[in-house]
């Protein structure tokens, strides 16, 4: 008997026909999403952040979020909230899928590191090491605390003018400085006899970018001279760039940034054109050229998606602009690690937020990409951190293949929607700009600057509140952190819009504290009155600590007690004139109050409690969403006022 023939044909025989169609979730009823929303208004209703007769939908809406420039992100996107717009095809407008047909496959994009190092034979070697390991261009800052221009020869003296382009900048430098250094890269590339068709680079003339850093600058129609050069000689060199980072820098909206960029990038076509009604000089160049003589500059921080959605967006609103001055023309995209996120505190924490930030921007279709070096924030870099901001964009690439795909968001019912919202939104602030003059005349009035300012408000208060929660700095803060030090960097040029960053706040305090450290031996204090067990007083002990850390505050705390003078006599152990209060409702309301009056009787001059019942005594409480910036600051003050020599006369007489 063949066994093998009889087990085969036993085993056809008991098999299911095949189906022609495989429906993997057949078995299951189909999901609504009225059924989707009636579950979710169950849990958050359970958890309290709706009543009982809240409407159907109110669950969904508090799981809504709202971002400082006003944007709402939903908690689920389906396909009834993506766009019904045409998002075309990579490398044809409007070029939101990319401006390249092939996106960044199959080489990736090009990636390149920030050099502002003075001495000449230093900064020869850094970017001769940067362009043998993975980096493709060179973005080289030039003057005060940066190279000279009369060492630029140096500098670049290993550098393949025709394969590795340099991209100038000089925006911290004085004014005549961005023309003297795009004429001697020019001249340097002729002294080479590199050929006028293959020089590769951009000039970063810029003088609307340097008008909102220092509130003034030169006029705009000084770029024509070497934009006309560039046109007619240099078909792969870009004269000017869209710096949008200034604006960013300042506490922009995602919005307001793009509009500012096309507004800004329309004053430059205006001049390049002649378009728009533009009297006086203009360059005479038509609309394709002059577009392609312009990169533009944009921010990417570790919120990924807004990220993505934004390079997006910017494509499709610069087509449009085009579009409308003639025919719809690419946007060549510089993505940049956003100054703003980084920390001086925990730098080390800035290698996530960049890579967060490369990912974003190499999902988003930047053509360039810059990850800011983990310590930029605290002075000028070590070989050390540009090696790993450059393996960060190489590890991307070529270990997680994030190149071989065109725009990998593309189709996301979240990101399409994302895209489009933040493109009208941005498209709005652009003719508002218009319609308030144009980007000069918005600098000049103070329309931008007002405009900004309130965005900025509003994410100071985010960081304030910790609604925007910034790791290591505002949350799980680390007061035995060894400082990281670098050479300082001159001071950029101002004027004009504000520069900060949002760590900023919190770090001040824990200079404070390394002050009073240096100063008297001791950070100050703030100690922790647990009340109960460990079981009832470690969530809010540890919500307490989390919080008052991020201001450098030492928080000693008294342990598992029974009574309230257990507490008390901990307390007068911790030389501190400020306690808080930290275990269950049950307990504050059994030994809160005896427990306060204990505190008192030992010395407290500050009470704070941990959580929001009313307990007779406390001056403040702690909860989420609290102003962590003014309880930080009320603890300094209590500590000042006990240390006056009138506090100190009057515990005598008590």
């Amino acid at each position: 008997m063949n066994t093998a023939k009889v087990g085969s044909d036993a085993l056809d025989a008991g098999a299911p026909a095949e189906p022609e169609e495989l429906s993997l979730a057949a078995d299951f009823p189909p999901a609504r999403r009225d059924d989707w929303l009636r579950l979710v208004d169950e849990v958050v209703r359970r958890s309290g952040r709706i009543g009982e007769d809240a409407p159907p939908g109110a669950g969904f809406e508090k799981l809504t979020r709202t971002g400082p420039g006003g944007l709402r992100v939903r908690p689920l996107y389906t396909a009834e909230d993506a766009p019904r717009l045409d998002v075309g095809v990579p490398g044809a407008a409007p070029y939101v899928r990319g401006a390249g047909a092939a996106g960044s496959a199959p080489d990736g994009w090009d990636v390149r590191q920030r050099h502002a190092e003075p001495d000449p034979a230093l900064a020869r070697q850094a970017v001769l090491a940067d362009l043998e390991n993975g980096v493709r261009s060179i973005w080289l800052a030039v003057g005060a605390g940066a190279t000279a221009v009369a060492d630029l020869p140096s500098v670049l003296g290993d550098v393949l003018l025709d394969l590795a382009p340099v991209v100038l900048d000089a925006s911290a430098a004085p004014t005549d400085t961005e023309m003297e250094a795009a004429e001697a890269f020019l001249e340097l590339a002729a002294e080479r006899a590199v050929r006028p068709a293959d020089l590769l680079g951009t000039l970063g003339l810029d003088p609307v970018g340097r008008r909102v850093r220092t509130g003034e600058g030169p006029d705009i129609a000084e770029v024509i001279p070497l934009a006309r050069r560039v046109a007619e000689e240099f078909p792969q060199v870009r004269a000017v760039v869209v710096n949008a980072l200034p604006v960013h820098g300042a506490g922009a909206s995602d919005a307001q940034e793009l509009g500012w960029s096309l507004a800004a990038g329309l004053e430059y076509l205006r001049v390049l054109t002649g378009s728009g009604g533009r009297e006086g000089d203009f360059a005479g160049l038509d609309l394709a050229t002059a577009s392609r003589l312009l990169e533009f500059r944009y921010a990417a921080t570790a919120e990924q998606f807004p990220t993505i959605a934004k390079l997006r967006a910017a494509r499709r609103l610069w087509a449009r602009v085009t579009e409308v001055c003639g025919s719809p023309e690419p946007q060549r995209q510089h993505a940049v690690g956003s100054p703003a996120m980084l920390t001086r505190r925990d730098p080390y924490g800035n290698l996530l937020r960049g890579t967060l930030a490369g990912f974003a921007a190499g999902v988003g279709g930047a053509d360039a990409v810059t990850v800011a070096p983990f310590d930029a924030a605290l002075g000028a870099s070590e070989p050390f951190s540009r090696r790993i901001a450059r393996n960060t964009q190489s590890l991307l690439m070529e270990e997680a293949h994030l190149a071989r795909v065109i725009d990998p968001a593309g189709g996301s019912w979240y990101v399409e929607s994302l895209t489009a919202e933040l493109a009208r939104a941005a498209w709005a602030f652009f003719q508002d700009i218009e319609a308030a003059g144009g980007a000069l005349a918005a600098i000049g009035s103070g329309f931008l600057a007002e405009q900004v300012a309130m965005v900025r408000g509003r994410r100071l208060a985010d960081v304030a509140t910790r609604r925007a929660a910034i790791t290591g700095v505002s949350e799980f803060a680390d007061p035995a952190e060894k400082p990281v030090e670098r050479r300082p960097v001159p001071e950029a040029p101002g004027g004009g819009l504000p520069r900060f960053r949002l760590a900023e706040p919190f770090e001040a305090y824990r200079d404070r504290s390394d002050a009073l450290l240096a100063a008297t031996g001791a950070r100050p204090r703030a100690f922790l009155a647990t009340l109960g067990p460990l079981s009832a007083y470690t969530a809010r002990a540890g919500f307490a600590r989390n919080l008052l850390q991020a201001g450098g505050i030492e928080m000693p705390e008294a342990g598992p007690t029974t009574t309230a003078d257990e507490v008390a006599a901990e307390f007068a152990e911790a030389a501190t004139p400020v306690a808080v209060l930290c275990s269950t409702d049950a307990l504050y309301r059994e030994r809160g109050e005896e427990t306060v009056a204990a505190l008192r009787d030992a010395g407290a001059r500050y009470v704070l409690l941990a959580g929001t019942v009313a307990v007779p005594g406390v001056d403040d409480t702690l909860y989420t969403g609290v102003d962590a910036l003014a309880v930080i600051e009320s603890v300094y003050a209590a500590q000042e006022i006990a240390q006056t020599p009138r506090a100190t006369a009057q515990e005598g007489a008590r």
